[in-house]
């Protein structure tokens, strides 16, 4: 999934960075602030949710969109949208379907201002 994922956001023109578990995906988030954040629920160290809610409470990465991406039923996927997350998706349509993440990309970033945090 991750290298399928990484496909569809290069051949779309955007810039990709990979973090490989919880912990590194929290120490660039703050120290690269990204545009959004691309997050799967099942990482090693810390999980999504918990990589989720320490974004929303850092100030440096409060404003950065997240799109979760899970095989967790749809009910958990409302419960992160109001946790912060600007959209959640299902793994398996994404694969048949890859346009659904970049829809729900573009649809996470229109609603952003960015305005990074001094």
């Amino acid at each position: 999934m991750r290298i399928a994922t990484q496909r569809i956001l290069t051949k779309a023109g955007y810039r990709v960075i990979w973090a490989g578990d919880g912990d590194e995906a929290l120490v660039l988030a703050g120290s690269g602030a990204p545009d959004l954040i691309v997050l799967d629920m099942l990482l090693p160290k810390l999980s999504g949710p918990e990589v989720l809610r320490s974004l929303k409470k850092n100030a440096l990465t409060a404003h950065i969109p997240v799109v979760v991406l899970s095989s967790l039923p749809q009910n958990n996927g409302r419960k992160l949208v109001q946790e912060g997350a600007a959209a959640f998706l299902a793994k398996g349509p994404l694969l048949e379907n890859p346009g659904l993440l970049l829809e729900a990309i573009k649809g996470a970033l229109s609603k952003t201002t960015v305005a990074h945090p001094q």
